[in-house]
């Protein structure tokens, strides 16, 4: 095929592909089986392949992502991209209607009631059809330019159909529909990664990557519901007429929407939403309702921050009761499979919620709860969500119960059951493994490296530039640079601080090698006893046993693990790579605070909590944060409060930061 002939199949491909672009992204009726559409697609990407200076910015194969940036730039808006008022009584709803019928001086107008969409606004500019700029809301004024980002939406159209204006700008939403965010969480849940409270998070985290190629693996759709510019052609005379122009360009608008001849209808259709938000394929948390006529948008005119024709009829967010979307396993640092209900969004305690461990098989089991069951979620300790309980509906059809997998969802190793627990034997073969291990490797209790993070980590992982923690101290200044994230400046500083973290103290190298049972207390104990890594490599069970708090369990780890040839060969891997394991002064004497625990509340002077914490575990005891019958001190300084009076109603005692200073610096 010569150049003419490849110019006129590559356009042809362009515009078929165009139109099954649209026919399933925006009308959701596709006409192509997925075969026959992929057939397309590669034989587009061959001709351009083949005429890479025939491919052009608008080519359905442009949709990929872009090389990382190293900042998002600002843009000024082409007009104010304004914010709505919001309301939750529909009583204010209606006093709305009386502050608009007053404006106009009229005895009613027509309204638009559509879905308050809940994802992340953005700004689309056109130029001469073609999409040029894509921008985020920002502070109203100017927003963050994520074309490229935009670009990997398939439901964004990068050229508009016919009879588009010379320029346009349009405003929308891009969102991630729930069957979406479920598949991703899964997918990040089962890699031990954190996944997102909520699609709003999921779609806002995806639109401001720094590196578009995230974005194009992100399922993202965009909603467009508003002309925020047009020139070369006149403006639609009502916001009805608005909406439906955007469709016949190839944007995707929402058909829940009614015209509403007074208020009531608007609140009327409020609640018929609120009643069926759950039955939706996206989230929404509320009805716009505006006033419908252009002309009368304008004589209502804008205040600073919101239009006075248009306000945001909130719904009651969902509270404690909710439905589990599906149950997923998640793989923990050491093995550990936990099964975790991945929920239907809810508040609790003013959090949004939209996970909750069901902790083992045996709980799951215990409590009866399947997919697409009613749940009742708290917050356990007001920090983890948990679900409490199965709430029965009368007439339900239940899904099967729930079975641990056979084999681990992150490696697909085989999992091995340990009394109630079930685990992976695959240690950092696996990937979820390999990011927590490497996650707690560089943890403030081990090696305390300052600016790598649980998203650098992860960035690491997913890019192969880490394969185990060893590969930390192989990291280059290019590599980083090329990040998200990273600049000059932070890849300088994340080399300085591993660089500083080669030297470190036994009990914390022992503590950062993640073996099972081994904690940051059990790992001073085993540093102090034997004080230095080669003795305790060589200790067999028996001499671990004679360590004070050391059991039978601990001490079978801890020689299974140094026997193994993968830890010897991590542990040569990382001399060689300059770490030297700081060895300690040897000793058989109990420490100062050996087996005591404490509880710190209330403001410190002569230290910070963490200080204190510090010190005492230093000495052998443990800093816990509640008081129990096993409490030995309370540290109780101005303003202690709960703490300290449960202590004295447990017999606890409670002492003053001068008597906790004189304790520690005691001599045994």
């Amino acid at each position: 095929m010569d150049r003419n002939e490849a110019t006129g199949r590559i356009e042809a491909l362009r515009k078929k592909i165009r139109e099954h672009d649209r026919r399933y992204y925006v009308d959701a009726a596709p006409t192509i089986a997925d075969a026959a559409y992929d057939a397309l697609r590669r034989e587009l990407a061959r001709l351009e392949e083949a005429f890479p200076d025939l491919v052009t910015p608008d080519s359905p194969t442009q949709r990929v992502g872009a090389p990382p940036r190293s900042e998002l730039p600002k843009v000024e808006h082409l007009r104010a991209m304004l914010s709505l008022e919001s309301v939750v009584d529909t009583e204010e709803a209606r006093e709305f209607d009386r502050r608009v019928l007053r404006g106009l001086g009229r005895e009613r107008v027509d309204y638009v009631a559509e879905p308050k969409f809940d994802g992340l606004s953005l700004e689309l500019v056109y130029e001469q059809g073609l999409l040029a700029r894509a921008a985020t809301r920002g502070d109203g004024q100017v927003g963050e330019e994520v074309t490229p980002n935009a670009r990997t939406i398939d439901s964004v159209p990068l050229q508009l159909a016919g009879g588009a204006p010379p320029r346009l700008a349009v405003r929308g939403e891009a969102l991630m529909q729930l069957a979406d965010f479920r598949r991703l969480n899964r997918r990040m849940t089962e890699l031990g990664q954190n996944a997102f409270a909520n699609p709003r998070n999921a779609a806002a985290g995806s639109i401001r990557q720094l590196d578009s190629r995230i974005t194009a693996e992100r399922p993202l759709t965009f909603f467009a519901y508003g002309i925020m510019l047009i020139s070369g052609a006149p403006a639609p005379a009502t916001h009805a007429a608005e909406l439906d122009l955007l469709a016949t360009w190839g944007f995707r608008v929402d058909e829940r929407r009614r015209r509403c001849p007074s208020i009531e209808e608007a609140i009327a259709f409020h609640a018929e939403l609120a009643a069926t938000r759950d039955d939706l394929p996206f989230e929404i948390d509320g009805v716009v309702v505006s006033v419908d006529e252009r002309a009368a948008r304008e004589a209502l005119g804008e205040r600073s921050r919101s239009p006075r024709w248009s306000i945001a009829l909130k719904f009651e967010p969902r509270k404690e009761v909710t439905t589990v979307e599906e149950i997923v396993v998640q793989v923990g640092r050491t093995g550990k499979l936990t099964p975790v209900a991945l929920l239907r969004p809810v508040d609790v305690s003013g959090v949004t919620v939209s996970r909750a461990t069901l902790h083992n098989a045996g709980e799951v089991t215990r409590k009866d709860v399947r997919a697409g069951d009613t749940v009742r979620i708290q917050r356990a300790g007001d920090v983890i969500p948990a679900v409490v309980e199965r709430i029965p509906r009368e007439g339900e059809t239940r899904a099967e119960p729930f079975l641990m997998p056979a084999s681990c969802p992150a490696c697909g190793a085989a999992v091995e059951k340990e009394g109630a627990l079930h685990f992976c034997p695959n240690g950092l073969a696996c990937p979820a493994q390999l990011r927590r291990g490497i996650e707690h490797f560089v943890s403030r209790g081990a090696l305390d490296v300052t600016g790598l993070g649980t998203k650098s980590v992860g960035t690491f992982v997913e890019r192969g530039l880490v394969r185990g923690v060893a590969d930390l101290f192989r990291l280059r200044r290019e590599d980083l640079v090329e990040l998200e994230g990273f600049g000059d400046t932070s890849a300088d500083s994340l080399l300085a601080a591993l660089e500083k973290a080669k030297r470190i103290p036994l009990d914390r190298f022992l503590y950062a090698l993640g073996i099972r049972n081994v904690g940051e207390h059990v790992a001073r104990l085993l540093a102090a006893r034997f004080g230095t890594l080669e003795a305790i490599a060589a200790a067999d069970e028996e001499a671990l046993l004679a360590v004070r708090e050391v059991g039978p369990e601990v001490a079978r780890r801890v020689v299974e693990f140094f026997g193994a040839v993968r830890s010897r060969g991590l542990l040569d891997e990382l001399d060689g790579l300059g770490v030297e394991v700081l060895a300690v002064e040897q000793t058989d004497e109990p420490a100062l605070l050996e087996g005591k625990t404490f509880v710190f509340t209330g403001s410190l002077e002569r230290y910070t909590r963490e200080e204190a914490g510090r010190i005492v575990e230093q000495l052998g005891g443990r800093a816990a944060k509640s008081v129990s019958k096993k409490t030995d001190y309370v540290v109780a300084g101005p303003g202690a409060g709960s703490k300290a009076e449960k202590a004295r109603t447990l017999g606890v005692p409670v002492i003053s930061e001068e008597e906790f200073a004189a304790l520690v610096e005691a001599t045994p």
